[in-house]
């Protein structure tokens, strides 16, 4: 029973990886905050895959804001054949140039450009070019005031042998698109966002770059021992069938107004299953899974005239498929040991699965403060579905694999458009959604704390209150994004604010934008 158990609860909890383990703490850049996978709505013979990595970032810290890191390998893993190995790894590496040297920020740029002023001292003569044109381009004119520019390889390796092979675009250098300064400096900045998409071979689709963060959750209200504060609910974080039903927050989003880093790439599914055809839903060939991971040498050297430089074997920061595994789950001994491990042998975390604390914390909570919810007994075997290669995701007739941190997703089932998807997914009948992969509309804290506190998979538990659970967060404090990538653009450094927990004018729905 331990080792078919074993990942359980980690694969269904709540929310997204920031901060989570004492290593990503401190290198936030290989920080891994969310991972999503999912069939494209409007492309419905790809998948998309998407990585978020360094977490909170505010929008206006500037001078150099928020490059990815040279310095790390982020990559994205398929399991097609249910043996939770990788089979398909795709795999970007960045490289930063300095493009005006001596200028003091990163990014700069007014109008169709300033030159020094009649009055200027010298010995900068007046009608000087002095400050480059706004920012519209990530190449060639335009590009003038992009100082600090990050350019990026993609690769695949897949086959018996792992053989790499570059992946290329004819529009030539891939580019990753900055964060957004403001609008002075980047007038257009949806236009960038466009001109970061890039057509590689095969029929891929990429994007990198600095985006929002499309997660969502009233997260200072959870890590406060589980404090949420729904209006209406009393102790419990119980929905009303309005607010339920409801495309609003009635909470603080804690993480509105901050961006990501993010990576996003599309792939024909016929290059992803081990059959290379479209399969359908009822195949066994259908069902993946999928992980994302961050790496780095196994030396790296700080050297002071010629900065760093890295060398050795790559080495495993941190890897992540389902969300908020290691914030609540993982013990704190075993945090960095889970995030360096692979998900074949996820055995090891046997114990921390079988009995979910978090589903008796929120029950204690609750009762101390004189009311009552009930959850499943243990052994929790009502969540085995979702750790193995089974119903409702998989067909009935897929070898169920090791118990595995994967994110499982079924190609043959059609996705539902993104405009009138349920943020409930599985739970509302919408079968494209989470668990069945994850959307960045997927409200996986709400539905997380139904299934693994409420126990809603157990007939008997999906009733009231237990069906209902829910932060009080049920839509992002952007609009969802119906095409590739599938997330807002980046929030605006100078324009940007946060929606904090008290801030007037939040409670009922009405939370400023």
């Amino acid at each position: 029973v331990a080792l078919s158990l074993v990942g359980i609860w980690p694969r269904t909890l709540e929310a997204a990886s920031h901060r989570e383990a004492p290593l990503t703490a401190v290198d936030r850049t290989a920080d891994i905050t969310d991972f999503y996978a999912f069939v494209s709505p409007d492309r419905p013979d790809t998948a998309t895959f998407i990585l978020a990595v360094d977490p909170l970032l505010e929008p206006g810290n500037g001078p150099n804001y928020f490059p990815f890191d040279d310095n790390v390998r982020y990559s994205i893993h398929v399991d097609n054949n249910h043996d939770a190995k990788e089979d398909i790894v795709f795999e970007f590496q960045f490289s930063t140039q300095v493009r005006a040297p001596g200028v003091p920020v990163g990014f700069i740029g007014v109008g169709e450009g300033v030159a020094a002023p009649f009055n200027s001292p010298p010995p900068i003569a007046p009608g000087t070019p002095l400050v480059p044109p706004a920012i519209t381009a990530l190449d060639g004119a335009g590009s003038e005031g992009l100082n600090l520019r990050q350019t990026y390889t993609v690769s695949v390796r897949s086959g018996p042998k792992q053989k790499a092979r570059s992946l290329t675009s004819t529009a030539g250098q891939l580019i990753a698109v900055p964060s957004n300064v403001g609008p002075r400096t980047m007038p257009d900045y949806p236009g960038l966002m466009s001109q970061g998409i890039r057509d590689l071979d095969e029929g891929i689709r990429v994007f990198a770059g600095t985006t929002d963060d499309a997660f969502y959750i009233d997260l200072g209200a959870a890590f406060d021992t589980l404090n949420f504060r729904v209006p209406g609910s009393g102790v419990l974080p119980v929905l009303s069938p309005a607010q339920d039903a409801a495309e609003a927050r009635f909470t603080p989003d804690d993480v509105s107004g901050y961006n990501v880093n993010t990576i996003a790439i599309q792939v024909p599914i016929a290059l992803l299953t081990r059959k290379g055809t479209m399969p359908a839903a009822g195949e066994p060939a259908a069902t993946i899974g999928v992980w994302g991971e961050t790496a780095r040498r196994q030396i790296e050297l700080r050297r002071s005239e010629k900065g760093k430089t890295a060398a050795g074997q790559w080495i495993q920061v941190q890897r992540m498929a389902n969300p908020l595994i290691n914030e609540l789950i993982i013990g704190t001994d075993q945090k960095d040991l889970w995030s360096r491990s692979e998900p074949v042998n996820d055995a090891q975390f046997a114990a921390l699965a079988l009995d979910p604390l978090i589903a008796r914390a929120a029950q204690a909570a609750v009762a101390a403060a004189g009311a009552s919810i009930d959850i499943p007994v243990p052994d929790r075997v009502d969540l085995l579905p979702l750790v193995t290669y089974a119903p409702p995701i998989a067909s009935a007739n897929t070898p169920t694999g090791p118990v595995a941190d994967l994110l499982r997703l079924n190609l043959g089932v059609a996705p539902t458009d993104f405009g009138t998807a349920s943020r409930l997914g599985l739970l509302a009948g919408d079968a494209s959604g989470y668990p069945n992969g994850r959307r960045p509309l997927d409200d996986v804290t709400d539905i997380v704390l139904r299934v693994v506190v409420g126990g809603v998979l157990i007939p008997e538990f999906n009733v009231a209150p237990n069906n209902r659970l829910g932060d009080g967060v049920n839509i992002n404090d952007r609009p969802r994004v119906t095409s590739f990538p599938y997330v807002a653009p980046a929030q605006d450094g100078r324009n940007s604010r946060h929606i904090d927990p008290g801030e007037p004018g939040c409670d009922g729905g009405n939370c400023p934008e």
